[in-house]
């Protein structure tokens, strides 16, 4: 049986939206089973509106679906992706994790693997530290942290970051080279996956 990937993330201008879809492909790309979700937005229109591309977004992905509890009881592993605020995860997914106390609580999350990507506007800007402090709910849930360390060259040609796919989003959207570093995140997921499913060969 194929894996189960959910990919969950906030995107306020689109970057964390492509990265999220490009590690969508790189999952479905081993076979697995993938739901692209977004989180509920909250800031604002008025907030949204004085930022044209915020606007633009926020209009072009109107009908991806809203995540929900009943993704992440579906999935067999999760890919959760957020702009850096202030070198933390946004509010919006934030209160989306926030709001997982029960699955918690039921020892849903336990040993399932996660991953994690994220956008900044400057390279330093946050990234990193806002991958670690994601992945700090993680560690609560008990879940099984796959970062892409350095287990491929083409992590050093999207940046080197061995937290996560990363984006330094001041130069515009991302380059094919952090897409491609997307999709093999994606795809070392779901591979790990099905290898702790026992789909794939150790």
């Amino acid at each position: 049986m194929a894996p189960k990937v959910a990919v969950i993330y906030y995107s306020a201008t689109g970057n964390v939206h492509r990265l999220a879809q490009a590690v969508a492909e790189g999952a479905e790309k081993t076979g697995a089973e993938v739901r692209l979700r977004r989180v509920p937005e909250l800031a604002p229109e008025s907030a949204i509106d004085s930022n044209p591309d915020w606007r633009a977004h926020a209009d072009a992905t109107k009908d991806i679906e809203l995540a929900t509890l009943d993704d992440l009881e579906w999935a067999d592993a999760y890919a959760f992706g957020t702009p850096t605020r202030y070198g933390n995860v946004a509010a919006q997914l934030k209160q989306f994790l926030d709001g997982t106390g029960g699955m918690w609580g039921r020892g849903a999350f336990v040993d399932k693997p996660v991953t994690g990507f994220v956008s900044a506007a400057n390279r330093h800007g946050g990234n990193e530290s806002t991958l670690l402090a994601l992945y700090n709910t993680m560690h609560h849930w008990g879940s099984l942290i796959v970062s892409p360390g350095y287990s491929d060259p083409l992590i050093f040609a999207a940046g080197g970051n061995p937290y996560g796919t990363s984006h330094p989003s001041g130069g515009g959207a991302p380059e094919e080279e952090t897409l491609t570093a997307a999709r093999y995140q994606g795809q070392r997921l779901a591979t790990i996956t099905a290898r702790l499913l026992g789909d794939a060969p150790a």
